[in-house]
């Protein structure tokens, strides 16, 4: 029995990542469409990640309440669930993205699409090595130093989204375009705030996993 639970466990935990993963390029999807000025495409894509996030949520509950029934030794269950949680904010990151661009309706100029576009694809890529990273700990089929291998994946893609987060502000502040006054620069800021927070919310997944798989070996 014991044994048993924890491979339902497993099972949904793969189910839960897969499904943050399919949200996460919805949510990609969604961006991209939208910086590209397809606003009505935009929308049934967001209603998608909003879908996805509420399932995530659901598959979060079920895994809750496998391991409150006993799955794992106790030293374990807190912490795998809270990486569980912090997988979870990574697709509620994902939702308020499409949220945020579907509901303010942001104008990004011209001259700032493709430096969006790009810095989306990496914030909201990060789900990849992140992925990698889940299943590696949770199928058993990696060493410890693997799977921490992919965590560190994870990093170092933050750290580029947070060179290019760097790199856009300043393209913000310092465009010459007439047609961006202040109060629309703050906007654009926000904008970007909302993208790179799904980069920042992976690695803090990444980081507590690491924690998991310490405690794993003991």
């Amino acid at each position: 029995m014991f044994f048993k639970k924890e491979k339902e466990v497993v099972e949904l935990v793969i189910k839960h990542v897969d499904t943050v993963e399919e949200c996460l390029n919805t949510a990609l999807q969604t961006l991209e469409i939208y910086i590209n000025d397809n606003v009505k495409e935009a929308k049934p894509l967001a209603r998608r990640a909003r879908d996805l996030e509420s399932e995530a949520d659901l598959i979060r509950h079920k895994i809750r309440d496998k391991l409150y029934s006993g799955a794992y030794l106790p030293l374990l269950r807190e912490d795998i669930y809270k990486l569980v949680e912090s997988i979870d904010k990574v697709a509620n990151a994902g939702e308020a993205v499409c949220d945020f661009f579907l509901n303010q309706r942001p104008f990004v100029p011209e001259s700032l699409k493709d430096r969006f576009l790009e810095v989306s694809r990496e914030s909201l890529g990060i789900v990849t090595p992140l992925k990698l990273s889940v299943l590696c700990f949770f199928k058993g089929e990696c060493k410890i130093d693997v799977v921490r291998e992919h965590t560190l994946a994870v990093g170092l893609q933050e750290s580029v989204v947070d060179k290019h987060e760097w790199d856009l502000t300043k393209a913000i502040y310092t465009t010459e375009e007439q047609v961006l006054d202040f109060s629309h620069k703050r906007h654009l800021r926000l904008c970007l705030d909302n993208i790179v927070e799904v980069s920042d919310r992976a690695e803090d997944a990444a980081d507590q996993l690491e924690l998991a798989s310490l405690k794993s070996m003991g």
